[in-house]
């Protein structure tokens, strides 16, 4: 079962640029002493922090003392920690897209319709993340919120956002990220999940029963922009125990659909 604690640490060598005229080295190590403090780590030592991002602890020591003095993170004795200035980077994404707002009241008002969670994510790399969520009761062992990452390959709004990708894009994601087991049902074969991306490219929306979690079922939806882009999905989520995955298809796809539509609609009419 997944959790929080098994998101993997940050690595300043991971997946990164090779330097060069167009990349600034010094910012992307700042950004890995910021991604090195998440749920499992929110207080570091310097040492702690150099192991983390495969820094040394001079140029750790350095980019601390810089965070801290535009005020983004905080120092107690040897800890650090970030500061609640931080949001104010991840806010300025979130503000500078009207989807959020115009989806906000109509996800509110769907789950008051269906009594189940809905949420909306965006595609990054390998994982989806969230950028709203309307919550009615606790069904994962992860505590999701704005911000909070899952990945993309075994959830229904990340395979409503992976199926608009083409063969060679989705045959690089999976060479790079491998198809993971989180429960029996997950499917782990490149073939099959290839084919159940295309089914869902086809019907225009996707379920996911128990794939990321035992008793969880998940369905999604593209959100399109005026050029027809899925540049978000949201999705319905609930205790497979209480919702069936079929129930949930009969009764709430045509309500998820719809809402979908709406801020769709009102989406491509903002000028």
């Amino acid at each position: 079962m997944p959790n929080t604690a098994s998101l993997p640490a940050a690595n300043a060598t991971e997946e990164r640029p090779r330097p060069g005229d167009s990349y600034v080295q010094s910012f992307a190590r700042g950004l890995a002493v910021i991604r090195s403090f998440d749920a499992r780590a929110p207080h570091q030592t310097l040492t702690e922090v150099a192991q983390r991002t495969g820094l040394t602890r001079a140029g750790a020591r350095r980019i601390l003392l810089t965070l801290e003095g535009l005020g983004y993170v905080s120092s107690q004795g040897r800890q650090f920690s970030l500061t609640p200035k931080i949001l104010d980077l991840g806010f300025a994404y979130l503000s500078s897209l009207p989807l959020w707002n115009l989806a906000e009241p109509v996800m509110e008002k769907l789950v008051e319709e269906v009594k189940e969670s809905c949420s909306a994510a965006v595609l990054d790399g390998a994982d989806i993340v969230y950028v709203l969520r309307i919550p009615t009761h606790k069904i994962m062992s992860i505590n999701l919120g704005i911000g909070s990452r899952l990945p993309a390959a075994c959830t229904s709004m990340g395979r409503t956002l992976l199926a608009e990708l083409d063969a060679a894009s989705l045959d690089e994601l999976i060479a790079r990220h491998p198809l993971k087991a989180h429960t029996a049902h997950t499917i782990t074969d490149a073939a099959r999940w290839k084919a159940e991306l295309a089914r869902v490219r086809q019907q225009g929306w996707c379920l996911v029963d128990q794939e990321l979690e035992e008793g969880l079922v998940s369905l999604s939806v593209p959100i399109r922009d005026r050029s027809g882009r899925a540049i978000a999905a949201m999705n319905i989520s609930g205790q497979a125990a209480r919702t069936s995955a079929r129930h949930m298809v009969e009764q709430f796809l045509p309500r998820l659909q719809a809402a979908s539509a709406q801020i769709s609609h009102m989406l491509q009419m903002k000028p």
